[in-house]
């Protein structure tokens, strides 16, 4: 089904040596759309200098990205690992200019910074030492996050996208003009906005419901997944779930367990992924649940 939705152009902004990551951010974005969208009437939408700027003359290269790309961003995605990339005019280089435009701009700016091994002949002491500088800088201006694998990279980008959509004024204002847009919300309904919260609840099945009060109704917030000769049992809140049943019913708890993951209501956690636990969204939600079971 149709539905209307506004769209967060989000400013990837990297040098040239986390080309993958640069992918990997896109992808995130992507399938974060595909989870969220319908929910929250927002779609964030990838936006890059190899993507969204054409050839044309009349000013430096960076200057037409700046005028052409970065302006109507409201979103600002940085990574980093070993290089900040080729000087301008007016910065250390052109990531760094279209950060401290964005900032400047009063627009959020999520920057993080790779710790991931590199091979020592392939360093540029230079680099290095103007992405220190760089980082240095970003300190002072905010927080900043670090990763050491891609895994990681996408768990804590993932997980802190939700965040900034639902505490930054400036996305928070977005998001909130996208609800109350006559003709966005329930489809069918005009001027009738959807409740996020509800919609996300209503599409999770018993199982994951079950799974997600009762381990945001445990302090530590923790959902243990154990295999043991009955089946897999989820040990949450004092409780033990599932196991002991026909492949049917275990089928049903593990889709509900993937679920809460798709939807980033809980997050994985150790090696083997038999850890979960509770994120921001995920206890809105379970709040949301318990509140109107309560009504």
């Amino acid at each position: 089904m149709s539905y209307t939705a506004t769209v967060i152009p989000v400013m990837i902004a990297s040098p040239s040596d986390v080309h993958a990551l640069r992918v990997l951010t896109r992808d995130i974005l992507l399938e974060w759309n595909y989870v969220h969208s319908d929910a929250t009437n927002l779609v964030l939408m990838p936006v890059g200098w190899e993507t969204h700027s054409s050839p044309e003359l009349g000013g430096t290269a960076q200057d037409l990205i700046n005028e052409r790309v970065l302006k109507d961003c409201d979103l600002l995605i940085g990574v980093f690992w070993t290089r900040m990339g080729t000087p301008t005019a007016h910065a250390a280089s052109g990531t760094a200019e279209e950060i401290e435009r964005h900032v400047s701009a009063g627009k959020p700016a999520m920057l993080f910074f790779s710790s991931a091994p590199v091979a020592p002949e392939s360093l540029d002491p230079a680099q290095f030492a103007a992405l220190q500088s760089f980082k240095t800088w970003a300190q002072s201006q905010g927080l900043i996050e670090g990763f050491a694998h891609p895994d990681e990279f996408k768990d804590k980008l993932k997980r802190q996208l939700q965040i900034a959509l639902a505490r930054n004024p400036h996305l928070k204002k977005i998001k909130e003009e996208a609800n109350s847009v006559p003709g966005v919300g329930t489809p069918g309904v005009i001027g009738t906005p959807a409740n996020p919260k509800a919609v996300i609840a209503n599409t999770l099945p018993l199982e994951a419901q079950l799974l997600l009060k009762e381990a945001a109704s445990d302090k530590s917030g923790t959902i243990f997944l154990i295999t043991g000769r009955g089946g897999k049992f989820y040990q949450v809140n004092g409780k033990t779930l599932g196991g002991n049943e026909d492949r049917r019913q275990a089928a049903k708890w593990e889709d509900g367990l993937e679920r809460l993951v798709e939807k980033d209501l809980v997050v994985r956690r150790g090696l083997k992924s038999q850890v979960y636990e509770v994120t921001t969204l995920g206890y809105e939600i379970a709040d949301f649940m318990q509140n109107s079971s309560s009504a």
